[in-house]
């Protein structure tokens, strides 16, 4: 029903803002990532939106680009995943890292996003396996992507955060191996 909002931002209080088009102040939902890209309070800002109706509310979520809207869309479809979750999962990590779990099967990522648990993280592998990985992007070729998942677990569990793993996976030649790879990212993190 209402696809987008442009308008004054009157308040920030996250997860929440207040926008102001043309006389009606609009309440809308945000994930973290949308919210820290938002501009100063008083200044134009356009969300592309999503309404949900329930039985107690009607709520608006506003995300700042059309893939998070997406993600989000296909996470509200999921049995068990409501739009506070979806918003958590957003908040907690990008859509691109959230594609990449999905693609590679990472449960042990959407683990770390708080109010998932184990059981919901591997249905919402399972369930979006193939919607959401694919549509952005993050499908790799098979041989590549088992012998980059592989080095991403073997930097994982060394310590490193999902950022610096990844950051070191990107500079990996794409047909490395797994022990010649995990070589390479270890030397290049160290630096």
């Amino acid at each position: 029903m209402i696809g987008k909002l442009t308008g004054t931002l009157l308040e920030k209080n996250p997860p929440e803002v207040l926008l102001d088009c043309h006389g009606v102040g609009y309440e809308v939902n945000v994930p973290m990532s949308t919210f820290y890209n938002l501009p100063a309070v008083g200044e134009r800002v356009s969300l592309l939106t999503q309404f949900i109706v329930r039985e107690d509310a009607q709520l608006l979520y506003g995300f700042a680009t059309a893939p998070e809207r997406q993600a989000f869309r296909e996470l509200i479809k999921i049995s068990g995943v409501g739009p506070r979750t979806a918003l958590s999962i957003l908040s907690g990590m990008g859509v691109s890292d959230l594609a990449q779990a999905i693609s590679l099967q990472e449960a042990g990522r959407l683990v770390k996003v708080p109010g998932i648990g184990k059981k919901t993280a591997e249905r919402l592998l399972l369930e979006l396996k193939g919607k959401l990985g694919a549509d952005m992007g993050a499908v790799r070729d098979a041989a590549t992507s088992d012998a980059q998942a592989d080095i991403l677990q073997a930097l994982l569990a060394l310590g490193y955060n999902d950022k610096e793993a990844a950051a070191a996976l990107k500079a990996l030649p794409v047909e490395v191996g797994v022990s010649d790879g995990i070589k390479m990212a270890l030397k290049a993190l160290a630096k």
